[in-house]
């Protein structure tokens, strides 16, 4: 009874499981700080959340203090900003420029833009803001700085129409931030709604709507739950299709584009990939 119970709750929200913000401590950190600093917040935000889904509070209270010693959200903000700093090579936006570019460079006389809803969005000067023919949304739970929206994908109103559509959606090492499994299906599930390939009658291309997905490797080829196999059966129920595909030491990318129709299908949490030294990453999508 008790598990049933747990497998149908409604997934929590993005910002029902951050912990409160503190003033970032960090002026400078080096790369390996800023690799620790980032591990560690996501470890003890997966541990926040299955406190938070048990109803321990004190260990709920416990785990907060513990953020806040480590500079809390701001502090992964500011390495996950450096992390992916030019200086470092680490600007995402990079490589989906790169993809999309013959569409981009077709653009660049015309007043057409194609619309960009960046989830997560730490800067407005990566290489997606500063492309003229793009014009990006960006989000995130707690805005740096002027031009990126503080707000909740998952609670971001549903579109209207295609005015409140967007042909691309970045999700750059954010589904891997969604601490739970559940959630993590339902934030690819949504994304759906808010594509579109409607573009004006002068446009000089035509744009399949696409899924920007960026995640550290080791969630895909180092999990018990998720393979790229299983990721790629998630995604093609929902109507993607991948056409593009790198991979480095550290992140693999992928563009997908949603050419197809839906066919809702659940998925659990299966061991897929078994041993010691693997991670528990997953995606699990609910059939309804």
């Amino acid at each position: 009874m008790t598990s049933t119970k747990r497998r149908t709750k409604k997934p929590m929200l993005l910002s029902h499981t951050r912990p409160p913000t503190v003033k970032a401590k960090h002026a400078a950190l080096s790369s390996k700080a800023t690799r620790n600093l980032i591990r560690s917040h996501h470890q003890l935000l997966k541990s926040r959340a299955q406190a938070v889904q048990s109803g321990d509070q004190a260990l709920v209270n416990k785990i907060d203090s513990q953020i806040q010693t480590n500079g809390g959200l701001e502090s992964y903000q500011l390495a996950s900003k450096l992390g992916q700093s030019s200086e470092r090579g680490g600007d995402s936006s990079k490589v989906l420029i790169d993809w999309i570019n013959p569409q981009l460079s077709q653009l660049r006389d015309t007043s057409v833009r194609l619309r960009v809803l960046e989830v997560g969005a730490l800067s407005t000067k990566n290489a997606c803001s500063m492309n003229k023919s793009l014009t990006v949304t960006r989000i995130d739970l707690n805005s740096q700085e002027p031009g990126i929206l503080k707000q909740d994908f998952m609670e971001r109103p549903l579109p209207c129409n295609d005015d409140d559509r967007f042909h691309i959606i970045s999700l750059s090492l954010v589904l891997n931030f969604v601490p739970n499994a559940t959630g993590r299906g339902e934030m690819l599930k949504r994304c759906v709604t808010f594509l579109t390939n409607t573009l004006p009658p002068c446009s000089p291309i035509s744009f399949t709507p696409s899924l920007f997905l960026v995640l550290p490797v080791a969630c895909v080829t180092n999990s018990r739950y998720l393979t790229e196999n299983r990721l790629q059966e998630v995604l093609s129920t929902m109507g993607f299709v991948l056409v593009n595909r790198k991979e480095t030491s550290k992140l693999i990318f992928h563009l997908w584009e949603h050419s197809q129709n839906y066919k809702p299908r659940p998925f659990k949490k299966e061991i897929l990939n078994p041993g010691k030294t693997r991670n528990n990453f997953a995606i699990v999508v609910n059939d309804k």
